[in-house]
This record gives C-alpha cells, sequence and structure tokens, in this order.
C-alpha cells in the first residue's frame, strides 16, 4: 500500500447549468470518480472537485427570459446537477460554483494581479464571438463560418476588452511541453494543441466583456466583467483556498494530479490556464487528460440537439453499476464511442449477467450443495490447472495497476473480465461435479472451489474503484470479511478459509433484449417541441373526455394528514407516504419526489382518493392517491385544504 500521507487532486470540469446534463457529462464525472476510488484503495489521501461554471451571456440571456435572476435560475439547476452526482454515488470532496464569494473574490484578485503586473491590459476586441460556447474566434479559426467547438453561429463584436499577454508567454509554454511529455494526454491532444494553435503564433486573449452584467467585476473598472476564461478556470485554486486567508488545501493537494475534461475544452486548459498559472508564478497541473465523446448514432450528444440520454433514466430502469460500467467499459478512455441501446442491453447480459453472475451463482451454488456452504481449504499450485489461474490472477492486478495509472480504464475492465472468463473455463477444465462423485476426491474438490472462491473475491477488489454495489454484493455472498476487502490483500499468499456463503439471486438478471432495446430508444426519442400555453378555454377543451357523473362519484375523496414520509429506495421521483385518515393509517407512494422533500410534507393536510385498488410500486404498497396540480412547466403543488378540517373528512 502507498503512504498514507501521499496526496492526490484530481478534478473534472465545472458545467454549465444552461439545463439538465447527459450521459456525456456523467462520463466524465464517472471517469473521476472511478480514479478518486482507485486512489483511495492505494491509500492516498484523495480530494476531487467538481462544480458549475455559473457565470456569462448566456445565463443572464435564459434568466431574463424567464423572468427570474441569473441567481435564481442557476440555483435551480445545481440542486439538479447535485442530486445527479449524489444519484449516480459521485465521491467527490468539495463542489465549486464560482457565483460562491470564495471564489469571486479570489478571481478578482487574480486579475487585479495580472493587470498590476502588465500582464493583462486593455484595448479593443473585434472578431466572431459564440455565444454558446462563450468563446471569441479569429476568422481563420472559424469552421465554414461557424463555431469550431459546437458547430453553432457566431456573431461579429466590438467592444472594449482586457487581453491576456498570451502571446508572450508562447515560447515557455512550447518548451513545458517538450520538457513534460506526459502533461497532456491523449499525445494526440497536445499535437493539435501545438499545430493548431502555438505554432501559427499565439493571439493576446479578451479576458473581459462589457455587453453583460453577469459576471465578478474587475475591481478597478467595474463596467467590465471578467470573462469566463479567468473566472472559471481559477476554479481549481480557488476551491483550494488559494488567495484566502486559509490556503492550507491548497498548500496540500496543489498541483492537481489531474485535470479530467472533454476533448473541446482542452485548449482553454492546455493554453490558456497553464499561461495564467505561469503569470501568476504556480506549478502547473501534472496532467491534462481529454477523452472523447459519446456519440449518438446522428452525431455529438447535446442538449440543443435533443438527442440525448438521461443517465438518471438508465440507472432508475437497470441500476446503477450497469450504468457505470457501461461508461467506462464500452469506450477506449481518450475516443470517441457511440451510445446504442443494444450495446448497453449486450454489456449487461453477456459481461454482467452472463460472464460475473454466472461465476459468482455457480461458485455460492457448489460451496453450498458440496461443502455445506464453507469455503474449504486453500492450497496454492496443486495442478497445471491451480497455477494458470493463480499466475492470470497476479498478473491481472499489475495490468490494472498499470492501466490505471493511464486511466486506460475500459483496458483493465477487459484485463478484469478475461480473469473472469478464466475462472469460467477453470470450472470446465476442473469439473467439480465429476470430482463431487468420488469421495477420495474430497480434498481437491475443496481446493477447486476455493479457488474459485478467492478468484472471485479478488475480482471484487478490482471492481471497487468502478461498481459502487456488486463488490459489496459479492463479498457478502463469500462471506468475506472488511478486514480482506483492500487493495493490499489483494496477493495475500494465506488465503483465508472457512468463510460461511450466502446463496442470494444473481446480482445481475439477465435482460428480455428486445423489451429492453425498445425502452432506452423510447428514452432517447426527441421530445416534440412544447406548445405555447393555451388559453384558459382552449385548454379545458382540450382536456380529456367528458364523463358521466354517475362515474365521478364512485371516487371517495378524503382529508388526510401527512404523519411521514421518505424516500422510496432505488427510485428518485417517488416519496413513500404515511397517511392519517382518522379512522385508519395508510400509505401511498407518490411521484412528487422532485417537488418535495420529505420533511416538507409532515403535516400538511392533503385530498387522499381511498377507494382506489391497492398497487405495488417499486416493492412498496400504495393504498391510495393523493391529489396535485401540475403547472405548464412540469411543476407540481399538492392539492391541500384548511388545517382545521378534521382527518377522514369527505372532500365533496
Amino acid at each position: 500500500m502507498q503512504k498514507e500521507n501521499k496526496t492526490f487532486y484530481i478534478t473534472t470540469p465545472i458545467y454549465y447549468p444552461s439545463g439538465k446534463l447527459h450521459i456525456g457529462h456523467a462520463y466524465t464525472t464517472v471517469a473521476g470518480d472511478a480514479m478518486a476510488r482507485y486512489k483511495r484503495l492505494r491509500g492516498y489521501d484523495v480530494a476531487y472537485l467538481t462544480g458549475t461554471d455559473e457565470h456569462g451571456q448566456k445565463i443572464q440571456r435564459k434568466a431574463e427570459e424567464q423572468g427570474i435572476t441569473p441567481q435564481q435560475y442557476v440555483d435551480d439547476i445545481v440542486k439538479d446537477i447535485k442530486a445527479l452526482w449524489k444519484t449516480l454515488e459521485i465521491t467527490n470532496t468539495d463542489f465549486i460554483r464560482t457565483t460562491e464569494p470564495r471564489h469571486k473574490e479570489t478571481v478578482q484578485k487574480i486579475f487585479s494581479r495580472l493587470l498590476e503586473q502588465d500582464d493583462i491590459y486593455l484595448d479593443q476586441y473585434e472578431g466572431w464571438y459564440c455565444t454558446s460556447c462563450e468563446s471569441f474566434f479569429t476568422e481563420t479559426q472559424l469552421d465554414d463560418g461557424k463555431c469550431p467547438d459546437c458547430g453553432g453561429p457566431v456573431d461579429r463584436v466590438k467592444e472594449e476588452s482586457y487581453f491576456l499577454r498570451t502571446s508572450k508567454y508562447a515560447d515557455r509554454l512550447l518548451k513545458y511541453y517538450e520538457d513534460n511529455p506526459e502533461f497532456i494526454q491523449p499525445v494526440s491532444r497536445k499535437n493539435e494543441m501545438i499545430n493548431n494553435f502555438i505554432k501559427p503564433g499565439l493571439e493576446d486573449l479578451a479576458v473581459s466583456r462589457t455587453s453583460f452584467e453577469w459576471g465578478p467585476k474587475v475591481l478597478e473598472n467595474p463596467k467590465h466583467v471578467i470573462y469566463v476564461w479567468i473566472d472559471a478556470l481559477s476554479n481549481y485554486i480557488t476551491a483550494l483556498g488559494y488567495g484566502s486567508d486559509d490556503d492550507s488545501l491548497y498548500q496540500k493537494y496543489w498541483p492537481a494530479d489531474v485535470h479530467l475534461m472533454s476533448k473541446e475544452i482542452v485548449r482553454f486548459h492546455t493554453i490558456y490556464w497553464p499561461i495564467m498559472l505561469m503569470a501568476l508564478d504556480l506549478p502547473l497541473p501534472k496532467k491534462v487528460f481529454a477523452h472523447g465523446w459519446i456519440l449518438m448514432k446522428d452525431g455529438k450528444m447535446s442538449k440543443s440537439k435533443g438527442n440525448v440520454v438521461s443517465p438518471v433514466d438508465l440507472k432508475d430502469r437497470y441500476g446503477l453499476d450497469p450504468l457505470r460500467y457501461y461508461l467506462l467499459r464500452e469506450v477506449p478512455f481518450g475516443a470517441d464511442g457511440v451510445f446504442t441501446p443494444e450495446g448497453f442491453v449486450d454489456r449487461t447480459n453477456f459481461d454482467l449477467a452472463n460472464d460475473l453472475g454466472n461465476l459468482l451463482n455457480r461458485t455460492v451454488a457448489m460451496i453450498s450443495q458440496y461443502k455445506e456452504g464453507i469455503v474449504p481449504a486453500y492450497v496454492a499450485g496443486e495442478t497445471e490447472f491451480e497455477q494458470a489461474l493463480e499466475e492470470m490472477a497476479k498478473q491481472t492486478v499489475k495490468e490494472v495497476e498499470d492501466g490505471m495509472e493511464n486511466m486506460e480504464f475500459s483496458v483493465v475492465l477487459a484485463k478484469i473480465w478475461q480473469l473472469v472468463s478464466r475462472a469460467n473455463k477453470y470450472i470446465d477444465e476442473t469439473k467439480p461435479w465429476v470430482l463431487a462423485k468420488d469421495e477420495a476426491q474430497a480434498d481437491r474438490l475443496g481446493n477447486v472451489l476455493a479457488h474459485l472462491a478467492e478468484v472471485l473475491r479478488q475480482v471484487a477488489i478490482l471492481l471497487r474503484p468502478f461498481l459502487v454495489e456488486t463488490p459489496a454484493k459479492i463479498f457478502a455472498q463469500l462471506g468475506v470479511e472488511e478486514a480482506s476487502q483492500d487493495w493490499d490483500t489483494l496477493l495475500t499468499t494465506e488465503v483465508k478459509t472457512g468463510r460461511q456463503v450466502k446463496k442470494e439471486g444473481p446480482i445481475f438478471p439477465r435482460l428480455d433484449a428486445k423489451v429492453e432495446v425498445e425502452a432506452i430508444k423510447n428514452m432517447m426519442k426527441v421530445p416534440e417541441p412544447e406548445k405555447k400555453a393555451q388559453p384558459k378555454k382552449e385548454q379545458e377543451a382540450a382536456s380529456l373526455p367528458e364523463v358521466q357523473y354517475e362515474d365521478f362519484a364512485k371516487l371517495e375523496f378524503r382529508v388526510a394528514e401527512v404523519i411521514a414520509a421518505d424516500k422510496v429506495k432505488k427510485a428518485d421521483k417517488l416519496l413513500k407516504i404515511q397517511l392519517d385518515l382518522g379512522t385508519e393509517k395508510r400509505q401511498v407512494i407518490s411521484g412528487i419526489a422532485e417537488h418535495y422533500t420529505p420533511e416538507d410534507l409532515v403535516g400538511k393536510k392533503v385530498i387522499c382518493v381511498v377507494n382506489l385498488k391497492p398497487v405495488k410500486l417499486r416493492g412498496e404498497m400504495s393504498e391510495g392517491m393523493i391529489l396535485s396540480g401540475e403547472s405548464a412547466d412540469g411543476k407540481l403543488a399538492l392539492a391541500t385544504v384548511e388545517s382545521d378540517l378534521p382527518n377522514g373528512s369527505i372532500v365533496k
């Protein structure tokens, strides 16, 4: 194990809160999480940072369109982003928002220092600007007259601006690349930066705007807003307290070990950010890793195209580990890959259910059947079959450790699955069911089963950086104690025996491929454009068909008081609500978790339909329905009654 005082600092980009994040954003953050978990397992003190980039013209415009302040606009979206990372069990140690005082104040100090030392100067900017990317471009950088990053339209702008003297540092930056060949990964990204930006000649970078208000102001000239590159990129050090009264975290963790991001923003992290740090006389990050895109069949996934798939939808239907496994296994990290429903279902069925799930099921079943559920004694190297399995396990551990240092997640998972396949082959080679028929082979049978249990323990440990639920399930079924779940126990020479296995259901039930492929396709469908709100009478005319009074009268509505509420496990939209109806208590399941917390509900008097036939939702019984209204933008509000109306009162 590595020394306990060894630190590791990894970051994702800070995400732009212009809407719900999609699976492409999850890809970056899950990858960072896998690396953070791995380093913790190796004994490192890990800092893992993510956050949101909340300033800019685009945010200001969207807030104005909705008639709210920019702060209100970003606050609502940031709640969803934080909830997404919690749903995906991301283990970030901090979440930085560029609207936080701890960030804004330091950004202003950084700008002032660079201005004072003449690394920033005032001039006029004239050129092309992409509002979507918040980026400036020269004529030669445009792609057929459009933004080279997103393909969107650009506008010709001319305004007073402060500039960062990037040209001053171009030679120094190029030398840094040469002296630190591992700085930009994959190497193709480095070549792109050199050939497309540095060698043609770096132009000084516009770092302020006067055409909008939403952002930290230049202290020396408040009509200027500090632009995104100094504002957003500085988050990696402001989150550590750089420039504040307490910079202990900065002293502990900086420079970052890895800045992780998608390839379209690598330019800003490998040219402008290093130059800013050079100007501030600060160390540069050790590595910038720019992974590829997860594409759809019709091109790049983007919120503006409407061709995204929600990670929450996939997690809710299939569980967290199949989602994390697919993201990290399907695409070589650094290359582009295409998301397909067929690929997702195949990875779940073939890799998780067939290969790993069946290996665990067969092993636990045989230990239960042949050895009364007790893991037998382990004897190393008994035959060529054991020798081959043991050697492959040792080799796999080394390959995993080497691969993780290079962030080769798909390669690492492929190596682990080769070990799983070798263990399945070992069963076919040793034929435990044949050995079980010969009492003289009892010890031999025991050693075979012990080897299977051991390789599964090793696989579970190797999977801990990637899968958050499966390793614990494997450990539980094999009776592996906590002390034997750590990385440094992978190759212990004395394997513990005598554990009691626990036979349970499959950890990955097989999916009906046809049904699930169609289900995922439905998740990916581009929603119909929202229709403009209709006048009230027109809305009523377009509502559901009329019903007879006799049909309506069959429903029984009563006043109910909420006495308790909890979230439903593995269902982000559902709450389990306990109601007091005066003469009885009931439980209902309601899809309002995105609009109310459990604490919000307790004490409210709601209207409940009490004579609906009970149904089971996500394993929980629902004995009625509570009424709510829905606005045009999808917000729900409960229908409540005056508090002095007794519980159980009939609503007419």
